[in-house]
């Protein structure tokens, strides 16, 4: 466990049940995460011990722990607390291959799912999109909107506060299929978002997959280190089903603290 310094000591055996217990496991540490370090017996000091945190330069966000068909509330006030701080938790800028991809992409709908910050959907409105941003954490999209307004693009961008896993757009939104992209960006989440995401797409439109590979846990540095929150290029390739893929692949990326870290990218089209 943890001495009083915070210096991992001795065996742990049931630490993961801990974390689970106080819910701290959700905390997964970043280069650009401030508010992260807590205390030397904070989950986010346990989850260190375990070798379950990060340091790399995208965000860390894991699966969402559900009680009774809903998001844990816990879970949603360790996010609400990390986006009040005064700094920003992630990157102002998007991430590289997320530009790459969508860089050369018509404006038209869009949805970013996890939209933490808003770093992603503002990008996005200031390139001509018309903007969902859902994601649980109110203060998050607080802070993306009080910054779209001082970059001139409130109007173009929705905030929804909802848990991305339940999350439907209207049928008025999505008669036939309204998004011309759908985004999900380092945001580790149940096969069913996957699914769901599909059907959203107009014609022509694109869904978007950047996070942290499988591999990454063995060949790689960072990232979520529950095998099941991670993919490879053929399973998300299979989560396209009934898409055509354009690009199912593995990308390198170096952290922060330049390490190696591993990610997975994917570019499907309806």
């Amino acid at each position: 466990m943890l001495d009083r310094t915070g210096q991992c000591r001795g065996p742990v055996v049931g630490l993961l049940d801990l974390l689970e217990e106080v819910e701290g496991l959700v905390v997964l540490e970043g280069a650009d995460s401030p508010r992260s370090h807590v205390g030397p017996s904070s989950p986010a000091a346990l989850a260190r011990c375990a070798g379950l945190t990060t340091h790399a330069s995208e965000p860390q966000r894991a699966a969402h722990p559900r009680h009774n068909g809903s998001v844990s509330t816990s879970r949603r006030d360790i996010w609400n607390e990390r986006y009040s701080g005064t700094d920003r938790v992630w990157s102002a800028t998007p991430n590289k291959d997320v530009a790459a991809i969508v860089g050369d992409l018509p404006p038209g709908r869009a949805i970013d799912l996890g939209a933490g910050e808003g770093r992603h959907a503002i990008w996005l409105a200031e390139r001509g999109w018309t903007v969902t941003a859902v994601d649980y954490a109110d203060a998050g999209l607080d802070r993306g909107r009080r910054e779209a307004t001082e970059r001139g693009v409130a109007e173009a961008i929705t905030w929804v506060v909802e848990d991305v896993t339940e999350w439907e757009p209207s049928p008025a939104e999505n008669d036939t299929g309204a998004y011309d992209l759908v985004l999900i960006a380092f945001l580790h989440v149940p096969e069913d978002v996957f699914t769901r995401a599909r059907e959203w797409l107009a014609p022509g439109g694109h869904l978007v997959v950047v996070g942290h590979a499988l591999r990454n846990l063995t060949d790689g540095h960072g990232g979520p280190q529950d095998p099941t929150l991670l993919h490879s290029p053929e399973q998300l390739r299979q989560k396209a089903a009934g898409l055509t893929v354009l690009r199912a692949e593995e990308v390198e990326r170096v952290t922060d603290s330049g390490e190696r870290a591993i990610d997975v990218v994917l570019v499907a089209t309806r």
